[in-house]
């Protein structure tokens, strides 16, 4: 398989960032207007905002997950699948990260490509073998390509702030506001924070089944990634409920969501498992006719 531009991930990047930053510019008024906040500060608030989480994100994100970087001494066929996949994708070798859990999956995470990381559960690789741990990285490694994770953590950092609103509005607000204006303010922010909401949850669907395609192009087996999303999908029931509780925060960088707990049942991120593999049968199908 040859990597093809996904222009229907392009387009729908487009359209969310588009709507995200008319967002941006109803959320900096309402900090205007009602925070007493000048112009210049706005923009310094929500620029620095910005920049701090696109570059430290990643950090946070290995730390939550309690994953450690590794060296090729430590996990040899690890590091030599990952390396020969990134010279299939064109890609920066990225860096290697294992996370102590029972949990099996996997995610990426980084701001750029070359600043990637490409982690994995000690559970993934006891559950996995060769061709479905190939598909799995080649499924992460995708989403380095198509840049999902800047994009993501971009997408979702106005909900964020809302959020900070949301929440510590009438701190913020002063005396002042306190009787009416940042009422406004509040309700404001909990319209942007639902909007954006869908729309990164909408995005980050659509990005699953890109990486999916771009996977199995990288692999040139969709069958191996088919079998792994079966794998990890099943394996997820005997996963010990106080591990899936743990992680469920962590669902929109896993490859399988977590559906265990409030966050994994009412928070859907991922696309359905099953419409997933169908669509890599049907990937399949049309390789073996071609």
């Amino acid at each position: 398989m040859k990597w093809r531009t996904d222009w229907g991930l392009r387009a729908r990047m487009a359209v969310t960032m588009f709507l995200l930053f008319v967002l941006y510019v109803v959320f900096a008024g309402a900090m205007v207007l009602y925070f007493d906040l000048g112009l210049a500060a706005t923009a310094v608030v929500l620029g620095g905002f910005s920049v701090v989480q696109f570059l430290f994100s990643h950090k946070l994100v290995l730390r939550t997950m309690r994953a450690r970087e590794v060296t090729e001494d430590e996990y040899p066929e690890l590091h030599a699948t990952v390396e020969r996949l990134s010279r299939q994708a064109d890609l920066p070798m990225p860096t290697v990260a294992v996370a102590d859990s029972r949990v099996p999956n996997a995610f990426a995470t980084g701001p750029t490509q070359n600043k990637s990381v490409v982690c994995v559960t000690t559970g993934l690789l006891d559950a996995l073998d060769r061709e479905e741990l190939e598909g799995v990285l080649a499924h992460e490694l995708a989403h380095i390509k198509n840049r999902d994770m800047a994009v993501i953590t971009v997408a979702s950092l106005l909900g964020t702030m809302a959020f900070i609103v949301v929440r510590w509005g009438w701190l913020l607000g002063g005396r002042r506001h306190r009787s009416g204006g940042v009422a406004v303010a509040i309700a404001v922010s909990i319209v942007v924070w639902i909007v954006s909401f869908v729309l990164v949850r909408a995005l980050s669907r659509y990005r699953e089944y890109a990486a999916d395609r771009g996977g199995a192009a990288i692999t040139g087996n969709p069958a191996g990634l088919a079998s792994a999303l079966a794998t990890i999908d099943d394996g997820m029931d005997r996963v010990p409920s106080e591990d899936l509780r743990e992680q469920a925060e962590m669902n929109a960088f896993f490859i399988v969501p977590i559906r265990s707990g409030v966050i994994g049942r009412l928070f859907r991120t991922h696309p359905p498992t099953e419409k997933r593999i169908d669509r890599l049968r049907a990937l399949e199908r049309e390789l073996e006719q071609a």
